[in-house]
């Protein structure tokens, strides 16, 4: 099983190295794979230097499976290149997620879907990912209706400069700025590009990808989403409103007895999802679970996870096991 990271030198990419070595993924040979710039640098894995090779050595070689990292503009370029000579490609860029000819995937909800001839794979949205994992549970038992979202988005969500930026701005030093304000004592309201009809691509994606990778478009979703000056782990506030009703108890326990989901949810002992806790964590953490009381049918609670791992880097290897453990490589 041979296997490239495309990114390694990234933040996310160095997240995958260690969920990669964390999981034991069965590989038996491993490409470091970056830009031009990077190429000839050495990164560890496993106690073993590995030198990072360019794009044109990784497609030459053939991988079974090449997990992208490296932004929308080289996944478009190069994902098609590795797919040409038989490599299933997952990438975590945006580039693929609404080709109505790729899949889009969250392990635990729909990689039955995937088969051989899959061989461009779409990692969706780190927020869109925790959402979902809370979401569809309850969307199959309750049937939304309709979701709004706001999220308080961890500044390594937009990648290792705003983290220098936050950092710089806690020490009292200036640097380079990743985001238009400062975002040390802040909170910006403004994840990715504005669209012309005035949310951001982040919001869209919260909107559009739940209703892809649930495979039903009879629900609609509303989302703002907010960077706020946390170094890890995104947090939601979801208000979901459903064609049947619930009982709380039954939806703490359906959502406790989901893989890869953990209820914290105790305000007697102050029990709730905090980024500070999902740091470094696969599971995807939900509390302050309580009735809307202000119309029938409709839920609050409070989403939390590592978004580097299982919004990023943990789901993309979890397919790729699934690929292996189904013989699809």
């Amino acid at each position: 099983m041979k296997v490239a990271v495309v990114g390694a030198t990234g933040m996310v990419g160095e997240v995958m190295l260690k969920v990669l070595a964390e999981r034991n993924f069965p590989l038996t040979e491993l490409l470091l794979v970056a830009s031009e710039r990077s190429v000839g640098k050495k990164l560890p894995y496993k106690g073993e230097d590995y030198t990072v090779i360019g794009l044109s050595d990784a497609v030459a070689a053939k991988p079974d499976i090449a997990i992208f990292s490296a932004g929308g503009d080289t996944s478009i370029e190069w994902a098609p290149k590795f797919a040409a000579v038989g490599t299933t490609v997952i990438d975590n860029s945006s580039a693929w997620r609404m080709d109505p000819t790729k899949k889009l995937v969250v392990p635990e909800i729909n990689a039955n879907t995937l088969t051989a001839e899959d061989k461009i794979i779409a990692n969706p949205n780190c927020s869109t990912i925790q959402l979902v994992m809370a979401l569809s549970p309850l969307h199959n038992k309750y049937k939304m209706k309709r979701v709004v979202i706001s999220t308080y988005q961890s500044v390594s969500g937009t990648g290792v400069k705003a983290v220098r930026q936050l950092e710089n701005e806690i020490a009292g030093v200036q640097g380079e700025m990743a985001y238009p304000y400062p975002i040390g004592r802040n909170a910006l309201p403004h994840c990715d590009v504005f669209l012309e009809n005035g949310y951001t691509k982040e919001e869209m994606k919260l909107a559009r990808e739940p209703q892809k990778i649930l495979d039903d478009r009879t629900f609609s979703i509303t989302a703002t989403a907010v960077r706020i000056p946390t170094a890890g782990g995104h947090s939601e506030s979801v208000n979901v409103e459903f064609e049947n009703d619930f009982e709380l108890n039954a939806v703490r326990q359906l959502l406790n007895e989901t893989d890869g989901v953990t209820v914290q949810d105790n305000p007697d002992t102050n029990t709730y999802p905090m980024p500070i806790y999902a740091h470094d964590k696969d599971e995807v953490f939900v509390g302050r679970i309580r009735r809307d009381e202000t119309q029938r049918n409709t839920l609050n609670m409070w989403i939390v996870s590592d978004n580097l791992r299982k919004g990023a880097a943990t789901n993309a290897i979890q397919i790729a096991e699934y690929l292996v453990k189904h013989a699809l490589v």
